[in-house]
């Protein structure tokens, strides 16, 4: 009877550090996530700077001819 009620206790144990581990990686995926949103919107605005930027150098080599 005391190998059976091991046998229970140590699987729902498994379970339950699987859990555990489950969640954390869930927490984790989401802080990535929320990281690669705030990384793109930077990249995003680093590309309409330097957009901006380029316009004005060609106005100002236009303005040179």
């Amino acid at each position: 009877m005391f190998w059976p009620m091991l046998a229970i206790a140590l699987g729902f144990l498994g379970i339950a550090v699987l859990g555990i581990l489950g969640i954390r990686v869930f927490i984790e995926a989401q802080r990535l996530g929320r990281q690669v949103v705030r990384t793109t919107e930077r990249i995003n605005r680093a590309a309409e700077d330097l957009e901006k930027a380029a316009t004005a150098l060609a106005r100002t080599g236009e303005a040179l001819r």
